[in-house]
């Protein structure tokens, strides 16, 4: 099998529909793919069936294919891959580096200090379960010590997840995978090489860096795209009632969406097909800012 030297990914989840953000972290993540001369895959992270939108997962695939979007290989759907997640929890359990616990969020969140991503896990069940319950999460330990890598767009970042995070849950008592163990599992198995997201996921970036390590896998490269905020300056999403993408304006839509990343078409790129061809020529990271846009 020959050797891939870039392969990238877009990995929404069905929450809701193809909003203006997403759209962004789309080109971003496609054009840097296809200029380094890259394989661009689509994958979709459906594990949490309580707060997916019905029918968004075939929606967002029609908007991608509506402005043009090609992708390497077949759509993955996390739904599906829980025998892989599984695998790699019983790794975890046979290695150590994970144990049962049985504190509920209300106990944590009464006498926790607050961290980067939440409230920082106290450690109660390290040493076993501190309450008789039925249902358990499991937990990955986390080492007093600095988890550092450089972004290429966003340079170097470190946590220390012991005082920045804690312990942090793989498969939450309610049976549901935790996003941190399912994405790492993703991209290592589908041959991930570079990870190009949105910046709002920086900070589980650490995270997921010491879940690659504890399994044994390697570490893609990273760069985080800027985020599209509102006047509020809150992140476009399900929360904030960002309205779905138009269908019907693909060229608009994608020019904003190269502006925003830095790059602004001549007046002369009117369509789809130009306005692809003249980003693929002309497509940078240096050109891409670094911090929020507002919408």
């Amino acid at each position: 099998m020959p050797v891939i030297p870039y392969r990238g990914r877009f990995a929404p989840s069905p929450t809701g529909l193809l909003h203006a953000g997403s759209l962004m972290t789309a080109v971003g993540s496609y054009l840097e793919a296809r200029c380094r001369g890259g394989e661009w895959w689509v994958r979709m992270e459906d594990l949490d069936p309580p707060r997916e939108m019905p029918g968004a997962a075939d929606d967002i695939l029609r908007t991608l294919e509506a402005f043009g979007f090609e992708w390497d290989g077949e759509v993955v759907y996390q739904s599906q891959r829980h025998h892989l997640y599984q695998a790699a929890l019983q790794q975890l359990i046979a290695s150590g580096h994970v144990y049962p616990c049985s504190c509920s969020r209300k106990e944590i969140t009464s006498v926790a200090r607050r961290g980067v991503d939440g409230y920082v896990y106290p450690g109660w069940c390290r040493d076993g379960c501190r309450n008789q319950r039925d249902s358990q999460a499991w937990r990955l330990r986390v080492d007093d010590a600095p988890v550092a890598f450089v972004d290429r767009l966003q340079g170097r970042y470190q946590q220390n997840l012991a005082t920045d995070i804690g312990d942090f849950v793989l498969l939450r008592a309610d049976g549901f995978w935790a996003y941190q163990l399912a994405v790492v599992v993703d991209d290592a198995e589908q041959g991930m090489s570079d990870i190009v997201r949105g910046a709002d996921l920086l900070v589980s970036t650490p995270r997921q860096i010491h879940v690659q390590r504890c399994l044994g896998l390697p570490t893609p490269g990273y760069c985080h795209l800027p985020l599209l905020v509102n006047a509020a300056g809150e992140k476009l999403s399900k929360q904030t009632l960002a309205p779905a993408i138009d269908r019907a304006a693909v060229a608009r839509e994608l020019r904003l969406a190269l502006c925003r990343l830095g790059h602004v078409p001549p007046a002369e790129c009117q369509s789809a097909a130009e306005l692809w061809q003249w980003a693929r020529a002309n497509w940078s990271l240096a050109a891409v800012p670094v911090g929020p846009c507002l919408l």
